[in-house]
């Protein structure tokens, strides 16, 4: 019994035919994937120059919007911070003062308003969590930078521009 498990099999090859010796039928196959491709539209998108079209459901950076007489919309509920997977929305509440009546809607606002974008994964559970539609993801793309504290965004860049009145 020994005998016939030491046994080997031993594989011989069938010899090729002329064409397989040469090559051809191989390399024109190959040409011809080649210059199919030649005449394909190309995928490449010459990103400086043209712009890539985003879908209707893109989301791009945080902001945080105003209403018609450009007072802000957030009340500070921390919704959207609760709703936060990532855990990346930091908020501090304040009361409005008497002279900042033109600034906020409501007697509450977000003193401290920050995003960590390293942190966020763009889920828009913050956007839908929002009673009071404050908070967007309608922004251009987050820009690259080098260092971590350039990607904390507080309310001077989440902030869209007020109204002016003329």
């Amino acid at each position: 019994m020994e005998s016939l498990s030491k046994k080997k099999k031993v594989l011989i090859p069938e010899p090729l035919s002329l064409a397989e010796r040469l090559y051809l039928p191989t390399i024109v196959k190959g040409l011809a994937t080649t210059i199919s491709h030649f005449f394909k539209k190309s995928a490449t998108i010459r990103y400086p120059e043209v712009e890539r079209e985003f879908s209707t459901n893109w989301r791009g950076m945080h902001s945080l919007k105003r209403d018609e007489e450009g007072k802000e919309r957030c009340t500070a509920c921390g919704l959207c911070a609760l709703s936060c997977p990532a855990e990346a929305i930091t908020m501090l509440a304040a009361e409005r003062k008497p002279e900042e009546k033109h600034l906020y809607r409501e007697e509450k606002y977000a003193s401290v308003y920050e995003i960590n974008m390293l942190r966020c994964i763009f889920c828009g559970l913050c956007e839908e969590a929002c009673p009071k539609e404050a908070i967007y993801l309608d922004g251009p793309i987050v820009p690259s930078d080098y260092l971590r504290k350039d990607f904390i965004y507080g309310k001077d860049k989440l902030v869209e521009a007020p109204l002016t009145v003329k």
